[in-house]
């Protein structure tokens, strides 16, 4: 080998080993990976303790002829919001305290920003803002909290190990 080859050889592999170490550090959604995007929104943004989330409003979510968006629908885009900044495999909802500011109508896109704000064991506080344009249209704070194993799995009673349910 020539002392060029060498030089491309040794590039190529630092070149490797520099993707690989970006493929790891890369953060994954590791939490309702199976949710309705079209419902609950997209993330364009994900890091530790953050999150943006675009919510595009659509016919299915209107809540009557005027073209309001039922605000069970911007919960749940929140919610899904809140709980991908924390981002935990087996993260759930235990309460929240939340103000809807302004309607959202058929059409609008509603940005929302989760950030953890507080960590405790396994409680997560997570605050989220929803704004349309730069008009907020949500606040909420939501309390979750990290299980060790799925919340449907959790052994509550001893019932609870006799049934299962299988998704169809």
């Amino acid at each position: 080998m020539s002392q060029r080859d060498d030089m491309d050889f040794e590039e190529n592999e630092e070149n490797e080993d520099i993707e690989d170490y970006r493929a790891k550090d890369e953060l994954v959604l590791k939490t309702h990976e199976d949710i309705n995007r079209d419902l609950c929104g997209e993330i364009e943004k994900l890091d530790i303790g953050y999150v943006k989330l675009k919510l595009v409003t659509t016919h299915d979510m209107i809540a009557d002829s005027k073209g309001l968006i039922h605000g069970g629908f911007i919960f749940g885009a929140a919610d899904y919001a809140a709980m991908a900044a924390v981002n935990e495999k087996n993260v759930v909802l235990v309460a929240s305290n939340c103000q809807f500011l302004s309607p959202v109508k058929f059409g609008d896109i509603v940005n929302f920003t989760a950030k953890v704000r507080h960590k405790e064991g396994r409680k997560r506080n997570v605050h989220v803002i929803g704004n349309v344009l730069d008009i907020k249209v949500f606040d909420g704070e939501f309390k979750t909290v990290v299980t060790d194993r799925h919340v449907l799995k959790l052994r509550l009673t001893e019932e609870d190990d006799e049934h299962e349910y299988k998704s169809s």
